[in-house]
């Protein structure tokens, strides 16, 4: 049964008072006895933190940071899997006032010490087994766990050696709560300030969108190092009171059916490759289930993988669209009060509180129903939307408006019926979707470039049954060199230890040249036609060479980079 939700205005009333105060919003206001987080280990035992224990030993955590000298504002990163460490200190962080960076835990030094650098964090903590990655940095880095070497300081007797009550800092609606990075085509991830009224957004559609209630069993299996799991398995959860389980181990699907099973799951949320992959393992998952939601956003669902949901789980999964810079905006709601039929191929309806449309390519006005064109989202419509810009980054904010500043540009294609139902088409940057999580090719190309083989490369996504996408790579290489596929196993390690371990490409194709433009601007569209009329290889018919990956598949759904989040967009 779905509970009320409270109104637009009402949660905007909340989160965007100018003494809002993330701790209190988030846990000091809430049932100290209630339980905020379930963390399951692999043999699927269980320990549970309640807001009560959260508050106390966070307030350790701001008293720690304090000491570090961290204060309102500063910012502070953590590279951490899913635990009870990594909430405490989330929300020691926001108690102190300070700004979460999120560090993806798959990423390589390179992309880590580019959102360190940018942010200008001054502590980051870490996991033991990612300390190694974390080289020459002027930020203090905490390790968690009892033991450290210095200078690193260890957690727990960090922790320990405080005192709770700290005073929680009141930054106010518009003050920054996240500065979460994201990448697209061209130059370098942008950083994307979150401040502390979206919280009335992410709250809502963990409500409306979600629907989760007080008696269900919530498990979002998205990783907080992106947008769909911090926002809707961290921070929606939280200023929702409602629990949500974090699964330590890595994902497989053998384990995700048995916390279904074990836990009871009656509410799931999860990027579509994760619902792939348990189809294709599907004789994994014994049951019973329990679940009466069960929602995907990143990319669209396939209509098999919505009818094996209904056959298998007992219910169909929900099809949810969004971006970092906005969350979760046009969806395929399950709450009663704003639940529609569900078409298939379609992202649903604007949530309340968002005004969206389809413009014409060439214009910016609403196409007509069922022309393809670019979605944007009406800024003066949509009180819920709080994206104002990019961190030092005027240009790149400029183009994500119109003129007028009228519509913001989501880069996505799409169109929208005559009911209001929208259909995702593409997207017109060339960001890849991966497991539901966006890649920028640029990140990749540059780690190839640095390859002294490599003249000039390209990097698009290619179809793939469990991923959604996956990344190739067409690569012209330096006079007098030949590919092999030993040098294709070099260019993927290099990728895979020098930007994330889960964005390599899974093929590398040689070619002579690469399609641009007569300014010499990269079109990697073209080599999308091109792979999908020749099989993959542009000039293919020609005979041009091609040596494909041999390199192991070491992906996992949960742990590649959602969230967004499709919720994480450039």
């Amino acid at each position: 049964m779905s509970h009320p939700v409270p109104a637009v205005e009402a949660l905007l009333a909340i989160y965007g008072a100018p003494d809002a105060c993330a701790a209190e919003l988030l846990c000091d206001s809430h049932n100290p006895s209630d339980v905020a987080f379930t963390v399951v280990e692999a043999d699927l035992s269980a320990e549970d933190i309640t807001y009560g224990e959260l508050r106390e030993r966070s307030e350790r955590g701001a008293a720690a940071l304090a000491e570090l000298g961290v204060g309102p504002g500063d910012a502070v990163a953590t590279l951490m899997g899913k635990s009870a460490d990594l909430v405490v200190m989330l929300l020691a962080i926001w108690r102190r006032g300070a700004v979460h960076v999120p560090l993806f835990t798959a990423f390589a030094w390179p992309a880590i010490e580019l959102r360190l650098t940018a942010s200008g964090a001054k502590v980051v903590i870490t996991d033991a087994n990612q300390r190694e990655k974390i080289q020459e940095t002027v930020a203090a880095v905490v390790v968690a766990g009892d033991e450290a070497s210095p200078p690193d300081l260890a957690l727990t007797p960090l922790l320990a050696r405080q005192q709770p009550g700290i005073a929680a800092a009141a930054v106010g609606g518009d003050g920054a709560l996240v500065l979460i990075f994201t990448s697209g085509t061209t130059g370098a991830p942008k950083g994307v300030p979150v401040p502390v009224r979206a919280l009335a957004a992410f709250r809502q559609y963990v409500g409306l969108g979600l629907d989760v209630s007080e008696e269900d069993v919530f498990w979002n299996a998205a990783d907080p190092g992106w947008a769909y799991g911090l926002y809707y398995g961290i921070l929606g959860p939280m200023a929702a009171g409602r629990r949500n389980l974090l699964l330590r181990p890595g994902f497989s699907p053998e384990l995700s059916f048995k916390v279904l099973e074990a836990f009871s799951v009656t509410n799931f949320a999860a990027a579509p490759t994760v619902y792939r992959t348990m189809r294709a393992k599907a004789d994994a998952g014994t049951g019973p289930f329990h679940l009466r939601r069960a929602s995907s956003a990143g990319e669209p669902l396939t209509p098999e993988v919505i009818g094996w949901a209904r056959e298998v789980l007992g219910v169909p999964v929900r099809d949810h669209y969004g971006q970092t810079e906005h969350g979760m905006m046009i969806i395929n709601a399950w709450h009663d009060d704003v639940r529609t039929e569900l078409r298939p191929g379609s992202m649903g309806r604007p949530l309340p509180g968002w005004s969206c449309a389809v413009l014409k390519d060439n214009a910016d006005e609403p196409a007509a129903p069922g022309e393809l064109g670019r979605v944007a989202v009406n800024v003066a419509g949509s009180p819920m939307m709080w994206f104002t810009g990019y961190q030092d980054a005027p240009e790149k904010t400029a183009e994500r408006f119109s003129t007028d500043g009228k519509w913001y540009l989501t880069g996505d294609a799409g169109m929208v019926d005559q009911d209001g139902y929208y259909y995702f088409s593409s997207r017109d940057d060339d960001v890849i979707i991966m497991a539901g999580y966006r890649i920028g090719p640029f990140d990749v190309e540059s780690v190839l470039s640095t390859h002294p083989a490599v003249l000039e490369s390209a990097v698009v996504g290619a179809p793939d049954e469990l991923r959604g996408e996956v990344l190739e790579a067409y690569v012209v290489l330096a006079d007098g060199t030949t590919g092999s596929d030993a040098l294709v196993a070099e260019l993927q390690a290099m990728v895979k230890t020098q930007f994330a371990a889960h964005a390599y490409p899974r093929r590398i194709h040689f070619v002579q040249d690469l399609p641009k433009t007569p300014s010499g601007k990269l079109q990697r569209y073209i080599l999308r036609q091109q792979r999908a009329a020749d099989g993959g290889i542009p000039g293919g018919k020609d005979g041009v060479g091609i040596s494909d990956g041999a390199a192991p598949n070491t992906f996992e759904p949960e742990e590649d980079p959602d969230a967004a989040a499709g919720a994480d967009d450039d």
